[in-house]
């Protein structure tokens, strides 16, 4: 691996968030808070950024090279995001901590008391989720024309989900794109707050984090602090969008209106998050006696925020029977469709393999039978649903292997096991200690280090940063 190269990108890419923290820092100057936060933070990042752009050199770039940059530039990103937070009094662990949560849309959170903290440092790590949602990668690419063909390897192994989705023939043109829709979307729910009710702070804040699929709020309330039914729905239903495939919604206002229903990958988590929504419904009228619109609305909020892995909340469903957090937990392992801002295994991989298990019980009783799985009306190469699968158990390794390592520090088995698939699935709460009105700080500090490498894992698709501690990838 060409480490100069690696270098010279992460250079880029720190130059690029440290000029981005003038935004966050124009609003501590606006409610006339201490700006010295984000201008140290600024100077910090930028030089370091300047340093490693002195690395520059015109060799040819390979997959190792993308994958190093991507899980590098993450991790970076999250370092140096941290940095705000901890000259506003955080520790580092804890600062990281919530930094690499929001970069990564996560939205898990060790801020105890999230009112007492600066607006200017609540907007940053809002503004966090929302560029981490679309990928900070991604947005670099779009932004720089000299990627060339290295930055099909940037978007390949940054890209959310289990194929690559080229709107364009070169790589900066579909970058363009998505970041174009994900921009236009994101200001109509801006607008669509603010005529709810909210005021242009916390329309913004609360966009950022909807269309991140990342949950993270300036109340400790979340949106239950606004009281509005109609805030609710607005957020549910931008939830949902940014929970679907991005590349759809482009050819769904550009190619054919009808794009979106045609698309198996989407009618699948329509069906999964209606059947959910109406099994939930059902649940919280029978045990909790609300009526009928009210538990339809509790349900459609949080299996919308659970499912796009949001995390958002409007009540404590640490308080709902044990067949409803069911129900929740669930979905956390299903997680937003490919191609979207949400996390988790996707719902393209679901159905995928509940195809090949169809298939597989239809050949057992007809052995000399020819049948395939197919997506969209084609066929699905085996290699694809091999692939799919070796995803699936690394997943779940990196999940039992996380929650094990939690139960050993002394969490209870219920703690141990949502921590670990909201980090790993980038859901944000969990149940119990790490439940929707609870906070990760009672998280001992191996177990906070222990859930970050989840969040960084689980955002990155898995292989980008696993495949970084294999010899394979260090040897020429």
């Amino acid at each position: 691996m060409n480490i100069k190269i690696v270098f010279y990108v992460l250079g880029g890419l720190l130059r690029l968030l440290g000029l981005l923290m003038v935004i966050p820092l124009g609003v501590a100057y606006y409610y006339g808070e201490s700006l010295t936060p984000f201008l140290v933070s600024i100077v910090i990042t930028v030089i370091t950024g300047l340093i490693l752009l002195s690395y520059k050199t015109d060799e040819d770039w390979m997959r190792k090279e993308g994958f190093a940059i991507v899980a590098l530039g993450w991790l970076a990103a999250a370092v140096f995001g941290a940095i705000p937070f901890m000259l506003n009094g955080i520790s580092p662990l804890n600062s990281l901590f919530e930094s690499m949560s929001a970069f990564t849309t996560t939205g898990s959170t060790i801020l105890t008391d999230i009112e007492i903290h600066p607006k200017g440092i609540l907007f940053w790590r809002c503004m966090m989720q929302w560029l981490g949602g679309m990928g900070i990668i991604v947005l670099f690419i779009a932004i720089l024309p000299k990627l060339g063909v290295a930055g099909r390897q940037l978007f390949r192994a940054e890209a959310p989900g289990p194929t690559e989705d080229k709107l364009k023939p070169r790589i900066r043109g579909t970058a363009k794109i998505l970041w174009m829709v994900y921009f236009v979307i994101s200001f109509a729910q801006v607008v669509a707050l603010m005529l709810a009710g909210l005021s242009l702070y916390d329309a913004i804040t609360h966009t950022f984090t909807t269309m991140a699929c990342g949950g993270f709020s300036p109340y400790g309330a979340s949106v239950e602090a606004f009281h509005s039914p109609l805030v609710e729905f607005i957020i549910t239903f931008f939830m949902f969008v940014a929970g679907a495939n991005f590349a759809l919604h482009y050819r769904a206002i550009y190619v054919d209106k009808d794009f979106l229903l045609k698309d198996d990958e989407f009618r699948f988590y329509t069906a999964l998050t209606l059947a959910a929504t109406g099994l939930l419904t059902l649940l919280l009228y029978r045990d909790l006696g609300t009526g009928l619109f009210d538990s339809f609305r509790l349900s459609i909020f949080q299996v919308v925020s659970i499912m796009t892995t949001t995390g958002f909340a409007t009540t404590d469903f640490n308080l709902w029977s044990e067949s409803g957090k069911m129900v929740l937990l669930l979905v956390m392992f299903i997680g937003g469709c490919a191609g979207s801002t949400g996390g988790g295994i996707k719902v393209v991989r679901v159905l995928m393999l509940l195809r090949h298990g169809r298939v597989e019980l239809f050949k057992s009783l007809h052995p000399r039978a020819i049948r395939s799985v197919k997506f969209n009306n084609k066929t699905v190469p085996d290699e694809v649903i091999n692939s799919i699968f070796s995803f699936v158990v690394i997943y779940l390794l990196v999940f039992i292997s996380s929650a094990l390592i939690l139960s050993v520090l002394g969490m209870d088995i219920i703690t141990s096991i949502t921590a670990s698939i909201a980090t790993l699935g980038n859901i944000g709460p969990g149940l119990n200690v790490v439940g929707p009105m609870g906070t990760f700080d009672p998280i001992p500090p191996l177990g906070k280090l222990i859930l970050i490498a989840n969040m960084w894992i689980g955002r990155l698709e898995v292989y980008t940063v696993i495949v970084l501690f294999t010899p394979e990838f260090w040897n020429k």
